[in-house]
């Protein structure tokens, strides 16, 4: 309130500043006072006060002829601790409390019921009938109102986790695709019709469509044949791509090369597509191992992910579980960029087949990245009961020896490591799953070597640039494909620059702190990276 009547006041001293007391509009007409253009702070107050005033918050500016006052407390914190939970809402339901649970999703209201009906109940509330209501929407945390006697917990308060951020819809990216090009698209380039076949972009152009000016683009096709496109058919062209990048020949409107063309490619498409079905007939004519669905420990270990699934997520993890519920093997690629959530996803799928009684192997390109998938895998099952362990060159002979046996032996339910994962004296148990990460980085002899170890063991390839052969066979459907597009929420795009080598440049970036985050210095030269090092900071 303070602030709109000190801006009043603000705005008409910025004013009379201007133009002085009198403000001319016309030779024959004249506004003699800048006050007459605005209601001074006194009258505005007093205008004001002839209406109903609400006021929030504990700071008033007007004096309160009422008090409206609310009898809530917060949401008590459980840590994840389901018993703990379940007792309370028991323990408010003896007090005539209303309990509501409000969650963001059906499935996640499933997983509250699930754990609910797996929890064992004290003697006091044995034979008792849990009640609650669910609400599928967001709420920003829970409370209790004692006036009212309900009682309202948030689903991302109860499993200990961030609340989740809500993305505003933008363009669909088929429609974002569209235009993007349609902007980048410059006078002489080749379009392709889906109708008429490979014409020049000739630009925008007005037109005038029964009475009425609309603006289409104009194509040039064989002997200056002018096609006009309307905007709203953008859909139906597409810049011309080629895999050598020659130029091509254009089309003649109302010819039938193109047509012919189209159908020749058909048939293609169809030759090709049987094929395809001969190669799935053959990979589903091999038995797997068909896993389980989840249990409750797979429904726990997901809602334990402090961060809220992205939409890609969640429909790979999905896409996962699904394939591993089969009985034929699995061999799924996931792609996605750094930072996008496929160790989550590979995490969950290596616990699903540890609750059916299977070993995994994670196998990785570096051994750094050993130890890093290690320790990711250790803090994320901690709590659950399963056994994590790794080879890489660091371990001593002896470690190896004992990691070998234990391995064989059953007692270690994933192990993780790189090459030395695929040498002759290693012995699983009972392999059911193999995850490789980064699997472009693996050599002909490490994936001949693949080919004979994941015969009838379900396979997870995460990668974020995957090799043309690759990717060719998951595009094809000759393996299966899901790709994770949605970033975290808040996730920050990497912004590059070049720049020839400049000291002061370089100190300046580093001592900005990029987001609170740590600073990668990649030099080309052994030989003077310790003068680099000891530039004066």
């Amino acid at each position: 309130m303070n602030y709109s009547l000190s801006s009043i006041q603000a705005s008409m001293e910025k004013v009379r500043a201007k133009f002085g007391d009198i403000i001319k509009i016309d030779d024959e007409q004249a506004i003699r006072k800048v006050d007459d253009l605005f209601d001074s702070p006194d009258s505005f107050q007093e205008k004001l006060e002839k209406h109903i005033i609400v006021e929030l918050g504990n700071k008033t500016y007007f004096s309160p002829q009422e008090v409206i006052s609310y009898n809530t407390k917060p949401q008590p914190h459980f840590n994840k601790n389901f018993g703990l939970l379940l007792d309370d809402l028991f323990s408010n339901q003896k007090k005539a409390y209303t309990n509501f649970l409000f969650s963001e999703s059906a499935k996640q209201s499933e997983r509250l019921y699930s754990i609910f009906e797996d929890l064992p109940k004290t003697e006091e509330n044995k034979g008792v009938e849990l009640k609650f209501h669910t609400i599928h929407t967001a709420l920003h945390q829970g409370f209790i109102h004692e006036d009212l006697k309900l009682i309202c917990y948030t689903d991302h308060q109860i499993f200990n986790r961030y609340h989740r951020f809500r993305l505003k819809k933008n363009y669909s990216k088929s429609e974002a695709i569209t235009l993007k090009e349609l902007y980048s698209l410059k006078p002489g380039d080749f379009v392709t019709h889906i109708d008429h076949g490979v014409g020049r972009f000739a630009g925008l152009e007005t037109i005038d469509v029964n009475g009425k000016p609309q603006e289409a683009i104009r194509l040039v096709y064989r002997d200056n044949d002018i096609l006009y496109i309307s905007i709203h058919s953008l859909h139906r062209i597409a810049r011309y791509t080629s895999k050598d990048g020659a130029s091509p020949s254009l089309n003649k409107l109302g010819s039938t090369s193109w047509s012919t063309l189209k159908q020749k490619t058909k048939k293609k498409v169809k030759d090709i597509a049987k094929d395809l079905i001969e190669l799935y007939a053959k990979r589903r004519a091999q038995k797997g191992f068909a896993f389980t669905k989840d249990s409750y420990l797979q429904t726990e270990l997901e809602v334990s992910f402090m961060y809220e699934d992205t939409p890609d997520q969640s429909k790979s993890t999905n896409d996962v579980k699904r394939d591993m519920e089969k009985d034929f093997p699995m061999d799924r690629l996931i792609c996605g960029d750094v930072g996008f959530g496929k160790t989550e996803i590979a995490i969950r799928a290596a616990f699903k087949a540890i609750c059916d009684g299977k070993q995994v192997a994670v196998l990785v390109p570096t051994t750094i990245l050993a130890l890093q998938h290690y320790r990711t895998f250790s803090e994320r099952l901690k709590e659950f009961p399963c056994t994590v362990d790794y080879l890489n060159r660091f371990k001593s002979t002896m470690q190896q020896t004992n990691t070998l046996k234990r391995l064989a032996e059953g007692k270690i339910d994933i192990i993780i490591g790189t090459h030395r994962i695929l040498s002759k004296d290693i012995k699983f148990k009972d392999l059911g799953l193999m995850i490789i990460d980064e699997e472009q980085k693996f050599g002909v002899a490490a994936k001949e070597k693949l080919k004979s170890i994941r015969v009838n063991v379900d396979t997870l390839t995460l990668t974020a640039t995957p090799i043309p052969r690759t990717l060719q066979f998951s595009l094809m459907g000759a393996r299966d494909l899901s790709i994770i597009n949605t970033p975290p929420p808040n996730r920050h795009p990497v912004t590059t620059e070049v720049h020839v080598f400049n000291e002061h440049l370089i100190k300046e970036a580093i001592n900005q702190k990029f987001r609170g985050g740590q600073v990668f210095f990649v030099h080309n030269r052994v030989q003077d990276i310790h003068d680099i090092e000891n530039l004066d900071s």
